[in-house]
């Protein structure tokens, strides 16, 4: 049976004053969310944490009516994922109908699980999943933006992207309209693998390459590699919120190396989700 650690940290960056990106980890569970809230007020702070909460919640009650159900296997599925998805773009959309101050509000969302050797991905928006294995990094997710369709045309390059003005017009978000196109995919775990969910804050100013060679460094701890990355992000302006998540799938003798843990007993918690609220990173500045 394969073990999974994950690290996870959310920053405001340097330019904003708030952190709307909302992060969530269940390592028992094999869940990892991440969302990037967006619209004016407070409204993307609180359109990210409908979306974090309602997928975390959804998530560990179906867990915990299967272990009830002695040697019923715990579930995992792209279904799972496109109904949890659902569930909280519904109760982000009629928050923002319900309550005038969150009209407009809406999130991007990246959801992984992984059970039993498979990780089930679904996502929406331009917040992203990466795959780092024997070496080389892959994007398993498509943003769902503007940009993303005039690469997909062939009119940008992927590096004219990257600069371009409008990088952040979102094509897809939670809490627009009733119901949303989910994109999902499962796909094979490998001993080794590295997976990364990201905010736009990472990838807009840390480039692949770059990520690639941060987590090549795979003796380190995840907490470490994860606050290299933010503090980069951090050290190139951090024009945006910054949340990134590390995912390490190993072998029950290869566990990777962890930072020691404050609350030891909490980690025994098999239904203890882990919130990550605002960290600041510091990078010497």
């Amino acid at each position: 049976m394969i073990q999974i650690h994950m690290a996870g940290l959310t920053d405001p960056g340097r330019m904003r004053v708030k952190n709307e990106d909302n992060i969530a980890t269940w390592p028992e569970g094999g869940l990892a969310v991440l969302a990037d809230g967006m619209g004016g007020h407070q409204a993307g702070e609180v359109a990210s944490r409908i979306a974090v909460d309602i997928i975390t919640g959804h998530f560990m009650d179906v867990f915990a009516r299967k272990k009830r159900k002695e040697g019923a296997p715990n579930p995992i599925g792209t279904d799972d994922i496109t109904n949890a998805v659902q569930a909280a773009n519904s109760a982000i959309f009629e928050t923002a109908r319900s309550q005038p101050d969150f009209v407009g509000m809406g999130s991007t969302i990246v959801v992984a699980i992984l059970r039993e050797g498979r990780v089930a991905i679904g996502h929406v928006g331009d917040s992203r999943l990466y795959r780092f294995r024997r070496g080389r990094l892959k994007q398993l997710t498509q943003d769902h933006s503007v940009v993303q369709e005039l690469v997909s045309r062939g009119v940008y390059t992927a590096e004219e992207a990257r600069v371009s003005v409008g990088k952040n017009l979102v094509t897809r978000a939670l809490g627009v309209d009733p119901t949303v196109e989910v994109d999902v995919s499962m796909q094979e775990t490998e001993d080794g693998d590295l997976y990364l969910l990201c905010s736009d804050g990472l990838n807009d100013v840390v480039n692949d390459t770059e990520i690639e060679r941060i987590l090549a460094q795979s003796d380190q701890a995840l907490d470490t590699t994860v606050g290299i990355l933010v503090s980069l992000a951090n050290q190139r302006g951090g024009p945006d919120n910054i949340s990134v998540i590390l995912i390490k799938v190993s072998a029950p003798d290869k566990p990777p190396k962890q930072q020691p843990s404050s609350d030891a007993a909490d980690d025994e918690d098999e239904f203890r989700i882990d919130r990550h609220d605002t960290f600041v990173v510091d990078d010497g500045k």
